[in-house]
């Protein structure tokens, strides 16, 4: 969707519209005083006090019939330049613009713009006249706290959009709508995938039995690639002693992204962050010669962190996860290979699963931030050129990000753009020559001399719980055949005599996760039951199948239907399981 904070027109349309809103709600509501009316990604909003009056539902239509009068009477919008005591003495009645206003500095210009009857502090700029202003729409509305605290006021603040044309802002709406439609959150609801309760925690999901099939299946299919290429698993505690983050230097780092420490018989724990610490006891358990190094530990790892509840959504954004994660103890001749070999198991896992709308970001640190970056500038500089040589030989096309390495490391990152919202993180690989020396980790290497080894920690789905998001939105919940928690949905048109011969084909099917519909419904009901659910195969036995000892089926989304052999049958659904279609 189109950034509306980034595209110049827009952002004035936009710009303008907030003020048209404004004027439209004091009409309506003359008491009403206003906070700040911003142009986001998405279009704009206003923030407005109306005492003790709560934006309804009811009363969008009446704001948004009222702009439109607004806008058919065509009055120019004027822009006039004033001093700080002139615009002191002009809002002197809203304490919200006066508040503004006190924070400018003397020598700044104050600028505010005038349409009709009405006028609003801003920069701008903004269009020449309201009539312009022709195509909008009031999207929602919501509460918010002067400046974002707590303990101010509740404001009322109301979205909206606005575009050149008619029909600009129809295919906006209406990939809202499909946005909606995509929305995990509602994918998850609808589909029994997961769930959320207060009671047991803002950001706590749980995954139910459905979810937990789709969930077992992603992590069978990563471990299997992971096993192939030497991967050994292991399984952690989801918490450690402080003193453990102290010494990788978590603590220092991310202890504000913790949950609160535990102390326990006179010894303090905190719920883990990330699994690295873990593992680097691991590898610091055995003595370990050059010969047996790459070593790669990998764990489907439970980690917590403390985000906040304004920022959590659905299983993309929690309180508690589960990592895809590894971490391959390398020699530093064994960078350029194993780091590559990451690359390509991303790029492996990406075509199967055929995600193809993403590129590469590599993150390096800001040399001259002293605090955030482990001090080595010699480690920093061979760490980074090392990534960007693989990059480069692997002809990777990848964006340079200043600032944004861990503290112990350069990372590549994988962004991917999902069906719907903002760009995120899925895959990383990170590059790390201190944690292992914080750790005193060696292995003996050919000459008899203790080396210290270097890390990359990686993970390729990041968290499970997130790819799940990422994955139900766009597909839209239709999952393709071997990631689906029911695959087959066999119905009998006639319980009497057709069940018996549905039972034994569920039987022939039993490498498959089938479900038999023998339900006392009609065809037309549950036929419709399974598309809702989004299976992909539904089976229908009727009188022809029975005599003939055939199948009839229909896929997810398709209105023919297909009558075959049982055999014939059984070899689709291997080709859709082994191409992931």
């Amino acid at each position: 969707m189109i950034n509306i904070k980034e595209d110049a027109k827009l952002n004035k349309l936009n710009h303008s519209c907030a003020h048209l809103l404004a004027q439209a709600v004091k009409h309506l509501y003359p008491e009403a005083k206003f906070w700040v009316g911003p142009v986001i990604e998405e279009g704009f909003y206003y923030d407005i006090d109306l005492g003790d009056k709560v934006i309804s539902e009811e009363d969008i239509p009446l704001i948004e019939r009222e702009m439109k009068k607004i806008s058919k009477d065509g009055k120019r919008i004027v822009r006039h330049e004033i001093s700080k005591e002139e615009a002191l003495e002009m809002f002197k009645d809203d304490p919200y613009k006066i508040d503004l206003i006190n924070r400018m500095d003397e020598e700044n210009v104050i600028s505010c713009y005038t349409q009709g009857d009405f006028t609003d502090l801003c920069r701008g700029p903004h269009v020449e006249s309201v009539k312009e202003l022709k195509h909008f729409k009031l999207l929602k509305f919501s509460g918010a706290y002067f400046k974002g605290d707590a303990n101010n006021k509740m404001l009322q603040r109301i979205y909206g959009i606005c575009f050149e044309t008619e029909e600009e802002l129809n295919n906006y709406l209406q990939e809202l709508e499909d946005a909606k439609m995509r929305d995990h959150r509602k994918l998850g609801k609808d589909l029994g995938i997961f769930m959320t309760n207060d009671l047991v925690g803002k950001g706590l999901p749980m995954y139910l039995p459905n979810g937990y099939i789709l969930w077992e299946t992603l992590e069978n299919y990563i471990k299997g690639k992971e096993k192939k290429l030497g991967y050994l698993h292991v399984l952690t505690p989801p918490l450690g002693s402080v003193e453990l983050y102290k010494t990788s230097g978590h603590w220092d780092h991310y202890k504000d992204n913790m949950f609160p420490k535990m102390e326990v018989e006179g010894e303090e724990f905190v719920l883990r962050p990330m699994n690295c610490p873990h593992h680097m006891m691991i590898y610091a358990n055995n003595i370990h010669s050059y010969r047996d190094l790459p070593i790669k530990i990998g764990e489907i790892a439970r980690d917590c962190r403390f985000e906040a509840s304004g920022a959590l959504k659905g299983i993309e954004r929690v309180r508690t996860f589960c990592q895809n994660d590894a971490h391959l103890f390398v020699t530093p001749e064994q960078i350029e290979s194993e780091f590559s070999e990451v690359v390509n198991l991303i790029l492996d896992v990406y075509k199967e699963l055929h995600i193809t709308n993403y590129h590469f970001e590599l993150s390096l640190r800001d040399k001259e931030d002293k605090v955030k970056y482990y001090p080595d500038d010699e480690m920093w500089n061979k760490a980074e050129d090392t990534l960007r040589k693989v990059l480069d030989d692997l002809k990777i096309d990848y964006i340079e990000k200043i600032g944004e390495a861990a503290f112990y490391g350069p990372k590549l990152d994988v962004q991917v753009k999902p069906a719907v919202g903002n760009e995120y993180t899925l895959s990383t690989c990170q590059l790390d020559f201190c944690l292992p020396m914080k750790f005193n980790l060696t292995y003996i290497d050919k000459d008899g001399e203790k080396k210290t080894p270097v890390v990359l920690h990686r993970a390729v789905f990041g968290s499970l719980d997130r790819f799940i998001a990422y994955y139900l939105e766009e597909t839209k919940g239709a999952l393709p055949l071997w990631l689906s928690p029911v695959q087959i949905n066999i119905i009998p048109v006639n319980n009497e005599y057709h069940l018996t011969y549905a039972k034994e084909i569920k039987a022939k099917l039993s490498d498959y996760r089938v479900k038999l519909d023998d339900r006392e419904e009609k065809l037309g009901y549950k036929m419709r039951e399974s598309v809702m659910n989004k299976i992909p195969i539904t089976l229908i036995i009727g009188q022809k199948e029975v005599d003939e000892l055939l199948i009839s089926y229909r896929l997810y989304g398709k209105s023919e239907t297909i009558t075959t052999t049982l055999d014939e049958f059984i070899k689709l659904l291997e080709e859709k399981i082994r191409t992931k279609n």
